[in-house]
């Protein structure tokens, strides 16, 4: 019998930030959790990194982690995320799919973090194997696309039946958002099942894109000035004058 991707081994992939925004803030704490299967063990990997900059009072609120505890039991930045970034590259030369919750915060805000304090982007860390991304609000907006309502990772979780203990645990979120995608393909094995992991990755760019548009379009509706950015699973670096980093780009504002 041919085994769905959702029956096989996936890993799941989550931080807790100095905040939300992907350019500026920084890494405090991640989590790789790896399954071989459903209902077997996990086995998570946990990182605590000094971000070398105050954790400011709204995030140490959500996440509970002080400076204090960075200074006394967190590595340097620089060791933590390319301990991360190797971490991940394993995931892709095993060809193991890697669930990321919103993986245009994470990822994105990873490969920032990588060009900071090593000057590579998460691209070159990770290497020629191609990282598979599973993102649970992605799948569910696609396969579920009218459900009124939120769609954090707490709201899928009840929506799915499954157990978040500890949220906003770097190691608890990975855990639950692995679950609630193994739910989701095992819940619509008709409209996800016969895809590969590869050509899910695909797909769902394709997919956060339209997601995107109908935001963008409600926004606009809306009058509100909120712009929504299309990329998936990674925002392209930009450079000083605000476009896209590029090989043919040169900046004179740089300059």
């Amino acid at each position: 019998m041919q085994q769905h991707w959702f029956t096989g081994p996936l890993a799941s992939f989550d931080t807790e930030t100095t905040g939300v925004d992907i350019e500026t803030d920084r890494v405090v704490s991640a989590a790789l959790v790896v399954q071989t299967a459903p209902g077997t063990p996990p086995v998570a990997t946990d990182w605590l990194a000094d971000p070398g900059v105050p954790i400011p009072d709204g995030a140490r609120a959500v996440h509970g982690i002080s400076d204090e505890t960075v200074r006394a039991h967190g590595r340097p930045a620089a060791v933590v995320v390319a301990e991360v970034a190797a971490a991940l590259a394993e995931q892709a030369r095993a060809g193991r799919p890697v669930v990321v919750m919103n993986a245009p915060y994470d990822l994105t805000l990873l490969d920032r973090e990588l060009r900071r304090h090593r000057g590579v982007s998460l691209a070159e860390a990770i290497g020629p194997a191609a990282l598979l991304v599973l993102d649970p609000r992605v799948l569910d907006k696609y396969v579920d696309r009218y459900r009124r309502g939120r769609r954090t990772l707490t709201d899928l979780c009840a929506h799915y039946g499954v157990e978040l203990t500890g949220a906003h645990d770097a190691g608890a979120d990975a855990r639950a958002a692995l679950e609630v995608v193994r739910t989701i393909g095992a819940r619509y094995p008709g409209a996800l099942g016969g895809l590969t992991a590869a050509e899910l990755h695909l797909r769902q760019a394709v997919w956060h894109a339209a997601q995107a548009r109908g935001l963008q379009a409600w926004f606009d509706r809306s009058g509100a000035d909120e712009r929504v950015d299309l990329s998936w699973p990674l925002r392209p670096a930009r450079c000083g004058c605000g476009r896209r980093l590029s090989p043919e780009h040169e900046c004179e504002v740089a300059a």
